[in-house]
């Protein structure tokens, strides 16, 4: 596979992540910051902002332009809008790789962006809307690629970004000092009944962030997603050897998992934030190590002799 094709593949399953990400955390806080003052919204936004990688502009920052930054920002990436229009781009690139049924999901789902109200309500019916698109973009990916290296280009940048959001999405419980609730952020996973069915009787803070963190059966667990990541990795370079790995992402994602697995605290919400610091600092590693083995065009552009 041409190295511009995996790289196309694997950023699609990042950026539609991202868009999916984004849209459940921007949905589980807007209500609660369309309560809050203007002076209080205007730091909760900068302090959301923040955590979802963003930097904020200069000047009066409020509801309305966090709106504007996470979803409507055709120039960011870190915005909904943004994400599934760079989606859509890589696919053009791979377009005779991805299948017609992928192609015409990202293609829909870009048009229909113009078609939202950028209002706080048009938000609110966004975000779900979003959350629709982009789960049947992953069922198309899903169901109409072989699930060859092309589909695990596409699997392994979804992992990644899925386990980076996940990281982001408990960062926020600490943003809104008004107290985003557990059940919000286990709502905002999808992982309500999946959390209830599990844990029964034991319900708590604790419970739901370790649930989100280190449950190995729930799809949007850090620990799954990282587990998924590696097996990508693996089925992408299979080779092994009998001392250590010679593929830097795998095992950058591999002590990043089993960090999480077997350590235990007494104490899991003070030490929260350095848990999340310490996956979206591996997720980047990550991205950068596959960067360097599978997206490197050095050689390719010596060879014809095109300047970098």
């Amino acid at each position: 596979m041409l190295s511009r094709i995996a790289e196309s593949l694997f950023w699609i399953g990042r950026y539609v992540e991202r868009a999916d990400g984004t849209a459940r955390i921007l949905d589980v806080h807007l209500e609660r910051l369309n309560h809050l003052s203007a002076k209080e919204a205007g730091g909760v936004a900068r302090e959301l902002l923040a955590v979802m990688g963003a930097v904020p502009k200069d000047g009066a920052f409020g509801l309305p332009e966090l709106l504007d930054a996470l979803a409507y920002d055709k120039s960011s990436a870190a915005s909904i809008a943004g994400s599934l229009a760079a989606a859509r781009e890589n696919a053009k690139r791979a377009r005779e790789t991805i299948s017609s049924g992928l192609w015409e999901s990202l293609n829909t789902t870009y048009y229909g962006l113009a078609q939202q109200r950028s209002d706080v309500v048009g938000t609110y019916h966004f975000c779900h809307w979003v959350l629709e698109r982009t789960a049947m973009i992953s069922g198309r990916a899903d169901t109409t690629v072989s699930h060859d290296d092309s589909w695990q280009f596409l699997a392994l940048g979804r992992s990644l970004e899925r386990a980076d959001m996940t990281a982001r999405l408990l960062s926020t419980s600490d943003v809104l000092a008004t107290g985003a609730s557990w059940v919000n952020m286990l709502h905002c996973a999808g992982a309500y009944e999946s959390f209830l069915r599990t844990r029964q009787a034991a319900f708590g803070d604790r419970y739901a962030a370790e649930f989100l963190l280190m449950d190995r059966l729930f799809p949007r667990s850090i620990a799954f997603a990282l587990r998924d990541a590696e097996t990508c990795l693996t089925a992408l370079d299979p080779s092994a050897q009998r001392v250590g790995f010679v593929n830097d992402a795998r095992r950058i994602v591999g002590q990043a998992r089993t960090f999480l697995e077997f350590h235990q605290t007494d104490d899991l919400m003070a030490e929260l934030p350095e848990h999340m610091e310490r996956v979206q600092k591996a997720v980047t590693a990550a991205s950068d190590a596959i960067s360097r083995k599978y997206f490197n065009r050095s050689d390719e552009l010596a060879w014809v002799g095109e300047m970098s």
